[in-house]
């Protein structure tokens, strides 16, 4: 299992408002094509929330047909309890996931302490058959995994590494240096990557990856050799799309952006609504841009 290198969190096809897994494949066959070190489906772009179990469990089979054995294959199981996501993180397993991502618990914030996210995370990883990464995505979530749970955390056998997606370089730091050599931080911040990494993280889930995948793999590459004024510059021209798929414009504007760059985007499942014509030409801007 290796968590260093670059990843997409690969948006979910859907035809008519079903999943669409001969899609799934045909995206899955071109991104392992490239050097990326493996991809993380059912995550926050993969519209986890708006995906049922059944769904869930025909998207990892579809995903792990075609996933070579020799990339990480990171797949989303966080649920509200902790009983439900031992349940999903079992499920997710036994369909072929190498590691799981479990998100924070989130509904009733005022009581999502660090005491309450130790025990939850120890918990899953205690009953996990896979390795299991915390997922802090405070965005959109509305509550925040401390670099100190983090830091207790990382003493699990079964937890090899965080990913963070919250954007805040000091808290990446602090991921860094209050965890032991070897413990893996990713980041899941496009425009903050080349900074994160130059901080001791190690990798990135990253949404503009799934749409440009060679030149944020180049970012990469450029950082672990040294190479920082190629790796600066290349994050800046980046940056852009990066934002567009993500805060900006979000879902919609991921499976646009795939849409340009002759993956299979296609529309967001209800309630989400597709990017409207005015928001595409931006991002087919931003795309052409990225070309030249």
């Amino acid at each position: 299992m290796n968590l260093h290198g670059v990843f997409p969190p690969i948006p979910t096809p859907f035809k008519d408002d079903a999943i669409d897994t001969a899609a799934l494949r045909r995206n899955i066959e071109k991104w392992m094509a490239t050097k990326l070190s493996g991809l993380l489906l059912l995550g926050s772009n993969g519209e986890a929330p708006l995906v049922d179990q059944d769904d869930a469990e025909r998207l990892i089979h579809a995903a792990r047909e075609v996933v070579p054995r020799n990339r990480t294959f990171i797949v989303g199981a966080g649920e509200e309890s902790t009983r439900v996501t031992i349940a999903a993180v079992r499920r997710a397993a036994a369909a072929g996931a190498d590691v799981v991502l479990v998100r924070t618990p989130s509904y009733f914030k005022s009581q999502m302490t660090t005491e309450v996210f130790v025990r939850h995370f120890i918990a899953v990883a205690d009953a996990s058959p896979v390795p299991v990464l915390p997922y802090n995505v405070p965005g959109l979530t509305g509550v925040k995994l401390a670099a100190e749970a983090v830091a207790r955390l990382a003493s699990h056998p079964n937890i090899p590494g965080v990913k963070d997606s919250s954007g805040d370089l000091a808290q990446i730091a602090d991921l860094v240096t209050l965890t032991p050599r070897g413990f893996d931080v990713l980041v899941g911040s496009a425009p903050t990557l080349y900074a994160s990494l130059c901080v001791g993280a190690v990798g990135g889930i990253v949404a503009v990856a799934c749409v440009v995948p060679d030149l944020v793999v180049a970012m990469y590459d450029l950082a672990a050799a040294g190479r920082h004024e190629e790796a600066l510059a290349l994050q800046r021209r980046i940056t852009p799309l990066a934002r567009s798929v993500t805060a900006t414009y979000g879902v919609a504007g991921l499976k646009a952006a795939l849409d340009l760059a002759g993956y299979e985007g296609g529309p967001p499942r209800l309630p989400l609504l597709p990017a409207p014509p005015q928001v595409v030409d931006i991002i087919r801007a931003q795309y052409e841009a990225l070309r030249t």
